[in-house]
């Protein structure tokens, strides 16, 4: 499922968007790779299945939606319980656009973005690189338990996956953007 990139007036919207959108082809990666079985398959102690990772990452991402900007349309919540591998790849490819979407206005200019609110406890704070980051490295922690959690369970992911999640440049093109680091397309 691809979507037309939002439109942005900055060079750094414009990076924010091909980063988010490599991430999010990481996260399709993993998913499309997975064994099947490992997707709802118990691990031992108090630690998320698979589905409830991927399922976590989607409501994450509509409740930064809601909360930071709310005129758009936030994509419907995925039930951790009952969640498709099919249905987590839509779920986090709408939320994903959302999340671009907002990334363009914040970071592009000219948006309704003011604030990031990551959390309804958490201190609002300004627009700006720092919002990318944190949205990264939320989705790259998980994407970490993933392949862990597939490893520990038997259903290790195949090499060529998880150094592919590591190819920068191809997952850039694979997004649809022609260049990658430092280009301005």
């Amino acid at each position: 499922m691809t979507t037309r990139p939002p439109k942005v007036h900055s060079q750094l919207g414009r990076a924010a968007i091909r980063i988010f959108a490599a991430n999010e082809r990481m996260n399709q990666m993993l998913i499309e790779h997975l064994d099947p079985a490992a997707w709802k398959a118990t691990p031992p102690g108090k630690v998320r299945s698979i589905a409830a990772i991927f399922t976590h990452v989607h409501n994450v991402r509509c409740k930064w939606v809601r909360l930071t900007a709310p005129h758009l349309k936030v994509p419907r919540q995925l039930d951790r319980a009952r969640c498709t591998p099919r249905q987590a790849r839509a779920g986090l490819a709408e939320s994903g656009a959302r999340c671009a979407e907002m990334l363009a206005e914040a970071l592009g200019g000219g948006g309704r973005v003011e604030k990031f609110l990551r959390d309804g406890w958490a201190r609002p704070w300004p627009v700006g690189p720092e919002m990318l980051c944190y949205m990264l490295s939320h989705e790259a922690h998980h994407r970490g338990q993933v392949c862990m959690l597939a490893h520990q369970l038997g259903f290790p992911l195949p090499a060529k996956v998880t150094s592919g999640i590591w190819n920068w440049e191809k997952l850039w093109k694979e997004c649809g953007a022609a260049g990658g680091p430092g280009s301005d397309s």
